[in-house]
């Protein structure tokens, strides 16, 4: 007998075997982001000033130039998961469709804004 109602089990509602991967990545990648912006706000802390010469000092270094890549790409990791969930719930057609085109988009453009915008500082660009 397998899982799920008999009216399930007609029709082929069953389970798609597929959920627990989105949901681990959701998992994994909030975990890093806890810890990545807990460095990053300590880092910001033993910043003698907020200003645009010491932060681009900080930023130039590797030691923080890295985490704050690593930063950026899960926080909009996460935020296309996390999105993405919405839109399969509540988008239907050809509005999910576009709906996961615009979310694909937006993530992926302002990750890369912010991932050139940290590289063109931390290689002395700025």
């Amino acid at each position: 007998m397998g899982a799920g109602t008999d009216l399930g089990r007609v029709r082929g509602l069953g389970s798609a075997k597929s959920g627990v991967h989105h949901w681990w990545l959701q998992r994994v990648t909030a975990v890093s982001n806890l810890v990545l912006v807990l460095w990053f706000i300590f880092s910001l802390v033993r910043l003698p000033s907020l200003d645009y010469s010491s932060v681009t000092l900080w930023l130039r270094q590797p030691v923080a130039a890295v985490p704050m890549l690593l930063l950026i790409c899960t926080v909009f990791w996460h935020l296309r998961l996390g999105v993405q969930v919405l839109l399969e719930d509540y988008l239907h057609g050809s509005a999910r469709v576009v709906g996961m085109l615009a979310l694909n988009f937006y993530t992926v453009a302002g990750a890369a804004a912010a991932v050139f915008a940290v590289l063109k500082i931390a290689l002395g660009a700025a």
